[in-house]
């Protein structure tokens, strides 16, 4: 493989490994905005902003954790043939099925951006009681589903790596 192509696939699992570690330390935040949730309502008032809270840390950490669950091949494969195909076969099925992932996820990241934009530019809020700007976590969601596309990449050229008898 070329070596621009073996220095992108490094970068971006080097990107995808330190963000995706980062993300996973996410799940405690959200537990402990969760625990908050839980007193405030039995010995407090409750707060209005906890659920909303949880709801944008498990979005950021589900899909900036993504890109680093592909790279460590995390994700749920059905595996009915898989297990018995050989190394070659089984990268030829991955880089057709990866091809319709780039093409999911090019589509998911317009549709994100342009729901990014809309948000920037009306101001749009959640319709809760304590309304929180929207842009954020649209924001973090753009950059979650970038991320995987860049890794997605990164396994397309791994695996037409492993169908030429090479490693990355």
């Amino acid at each position: 493989m070329p070596k621009a192509i073996r220095i992108f696939v490094r970068a971006v699992d080097a990107l995808n490994r330190v963000i995706g570690r980062f993300a996973m330390y996410l799940i405690f935040v959200m537990l402990a905005v969760l625990l908050y949730s839980s007193v405030s309502k039995t010995f407090a008032d409750p707060a209005i902003w906890t659920l909303e809270v949880a709801q944008f840390l498990m979005v950021a950490y589900f899909l900036l954790g993504g890109g680093y669950s592909m790279q460590l091949d995390a994700h749920v494969r059905m595996d009915l043939f898989y297990s018995r195909w050989k190394p070659r076969t089984a990268a030829i099925m991955d880089a057709v099925t990866v091809g319709f992932l780039i093409f999911y996820l090019v589509f998911l990241l317009y549709g994100g951006i342009s729901s990014t934009h809309y948000a920037l530019e009306y101001n749009e809020t959640s319709y809760s009681a304590w309304s929180p700007r929207m842009a954020p976590i649209k924001i973090v969601m753009c950059i979650g589903v970038a991320l995987m596309l860049l890794q997605t990449l990164a396994t397309f050229f791994k695996d037409i790596a492993a169908i030429r008898g090479e490693t990355l």
